[in-house]
């Protein structure tokens, strides 16, 4: 055993980044600041990361709901759209909904319900349960389900958002209906052009919707692929991803992030010495026990990585090494025989038993959540993210 301390994760102070900085300089000159002001001294596999909020807002990556509109406008028509799964988020959702609903005559809003794919809940099963209501096969129109659970707030904003979405769209005059289902197939009863706004199993709704037989069907990330009128957009994601800038506009996720993170990359290896591998990264991948909200609204964890960060830890349980193949040792033999251990490990443990209740993650969702947690969403101010000693294990110096 060498050091004593093993990974730290600290958040670095930078100054507010503008429209059309170049976040390769900005990022180096803040790791070397806060490196040099603290003392800090960098590492082979540290790791630096960028939140993807200052990657887009150095690239001016922002879009109005004029742009939205004119987008929908042009892939739609004036068919009524059925506007399915969104997710419950003023930050998130509502500016891209004021944008769809000024390019739509009539929208069909279906939610997904008891929650959303994220895990923000209209109402608890067991609401379900005493309604006798199963929800992967009854569609409800609002009527009834307000019917049957009144009208409900969000745990945590306060919000209800059946109304506040309503009102949205009617503001940007459309008309609008609410219906409630968890089978995307469900909104072809009311129309055959549809856009998906799940994230992460949006490719399994576009498919279902298409072998349906669905005249019209784009997902959000097929929503600002292009620039609209010198827009913003991203050509993977379009409008996932994005976040509520003004009242009237969204920032998108950024692009380019694999030359970002490459150049950045080179420019610490030259002013260092150091090999540090470098990412973007947006949500982290954990859910609050409480609240039962699932923390990914980003479409990845991280759009941009050095290949280091590829792949997924390969580690051994050093409890499960205690507690059998080691039981009978004890102080410096077992120090000794768990140093051996990891020594001799294989470079693939999958299946074997000695790496059980470790986690088989991606390295950039393990990484890319502590760095969420690390810098927070609020006024911390460290945008920037150092790690250190991620890749170490027990018997490293």
């Amino acid at each position: 055993m060498g050091r004593l301390v093993g990974t730290i994760s600290r958040g670095l102070r930078a100054p507010i980044i503008h429209s059309g900085d170049d976040i390769t300089t900005f990022t180096v000159d803040a790791v070397l600041a806060a490196t040099k002001s603290e003392n800090i001294a960098l590492r082979d596999k540290d790791v630096v990361a960028i939140t993807e909020s200052i990657v887009a807002r150095a690239q001016g990556n922002y879009a109005t709901i004029d742009d939205v509109a004119a987008d929908v406008k042009a892939k739609y028509g004036d068919n009524t759209i059925g506007v399915i799964f969104p997710i419950l988020s003023r930050n998130r959702f509502s500016v891209c909904l004021k944008g769809i609903a000024r390019g739509a005559k009539k929208i069909v809003l279906m939610f997904s319900y008891p929650s959303d794919e994220v895990g923000n809940h209209f109402i608890d099963y067991d609401l379900l349960d005493e309604k006798g209501v199963n929800p992967w096969t009854d569609v409800l129109t609002e009527k009834e389900f307000t019917e049957k659970f009144g009208n409900p707030i969000h745990v945590f904003t306060g919000v209800n958002y059946i109304e506040y979405y309503s009102e949205l769209i009617r503001e940007q005059g459309a008309e609008v209906e609410v219906i409630f289902a968890n089978n995307p197939t469900a909104i072809l009863k009311y129309t055959d052009c549809v856009l998906n706004c799940d994230i992460h199993t949006r490719m399994r709704t576009k498919k279902l919707l298409k072998n349906a037989g669905a005249k019209i069907v784009y997902g959000m990330d097929e929503i600002l692929t292009a620039s609209v009128n010198g827009s913003g957009f991203n050509e993977a994601y379009g409008l996932l991803g994005s976040n509520k800038a003004t009242e009237d506009s969204v920032k998108l996720f950024p692009r380019n992030c694999k030359e970002i993170v490459v150049k950045i990359q080179a420019m610490l290896k030259e002013a260092t010495g150091k090999n540090i591998e470098v990412m973007v990264y947006g949500d982290g991948a954990f859910k609050d026990p409480v609240g039962k909200i699932w923390e990914l609204a980003d479409p990845v964890v991280s759009p941009g990585y050095t290949d280091g960060l590829e792949g997924t830890p390969n580690e051994i349980k050093l409890k499960y090494l205690a507690d059998n193949d080691l039981a009978g040792l004890k102080g410096e033999e077992l120090n000794k025989a768990v140093a051996e251990a990891i020594k001799g490990k294989d470079s693939d443990l999958k299946g074997q038993m000695i790496t059980q209740g470790t986690t088989p993650r991606r390295l950039t969702d393990l990484i890319g959540s502590l760095c969420d947690l690390t810098s927070g969403s609020g006024d911390k101010g460290t945008p920037i993210i150092l790690i250190q000693g991620y890749f170490d294990n027990y018997i490293d110096d």
